[in-house]
């Protein structure tokens, strides 16, 4: 495993951690390995049900409850 990857793999699972706590974030993990999970597939159909207004919407609520606080991650 590259160095790289052991990173993503180690900033997500803190993202997880810090947004759902270690045991939800295990029992995602679990799904989406349980169930072969297709991120784009679930994104496409996830997206394909919105309208533009709606998706627009979600994001401006989305960018009021999370402002961008200046400490982007660099990679």
């Amino acid at each position: 495993m590259s160095a790289n990857m052991v990173e993503i793999m180690n900033r997500g699972m803190k993202c997880l951690t810090d947004q759902m706590g270690i045991v939800e974030a295990e029992q995602f993990i679990s799904f989406v390995i349980r169930e072969k999970f297709d991120y784009t597939k679930w994104q496409r159909g996830y997206f394909d049900r919105k309208t533009p207004e709606e998706i627009s919407r979600e994001a401006s609520d989305f960018e009021r409850a999370h402002p961008f606080s200046g400490n982007a991650i660099r990679l």
